[in-house]
């Protein structure tokens, strides 16, 4: 037997905020959610596995959107070789982003160490 959940138990099972279900329930990042007639949500073992990769790919940079363009692929075949090649896709993006920025930020460095040095030779001109 299935076990179901409350959103209040699944929250913390899954060490997140009910507002937080809800809003990855809108984004369809927790699958199929079961609604009784009496209006409860119900979820699944499933809907908190599914809850522990999303925390799991937003610790690795991921962003909703991409984790919304991947989260069905670990649920879908058991091998999830897949999600994890397309999260390997994603990452490499991040990388090569986070080398531009890096670069950028050396050369910026570069210039403010200048900048200073040319300040301090103004300093030490004034100064004799």
């Amino acid at each position: 037997m299935e076990l179901k959940m409350l959103i209040g138990e699944l929250a913390r099972r899954a060490g997140v905020t009910p507002r937080t279900i809800r809003h990855y329930q809108e984004l369809g990042l927790l699958g199929n959610v079961e609604q009784e007639s009496n209006g409860y949500h119900y979820y699944s073992d499933e809907t908190l596995q599914r809850l522990y990769k999303v925390n799991v790919l937003k610790k690795l940079g991921l962003s909703l959107d991409e984790i919304q363009s991947v989260i069905d692929l670990y649920f879908e075949e058991p091998s999830m070789i897949k999600g994890k090649r397309k999260v390997l896709e994603i990452l490499s993006k991040h990388l090569e982003q986070t080398d531009k920025k890096m670069e950028a930020l050396d050369q910026f460095r570069q210039e403010i160490l200048s900048n200073m040095a040319r300040i301090q030779l103004m300093i030490d001109e004034i100064s004799n």
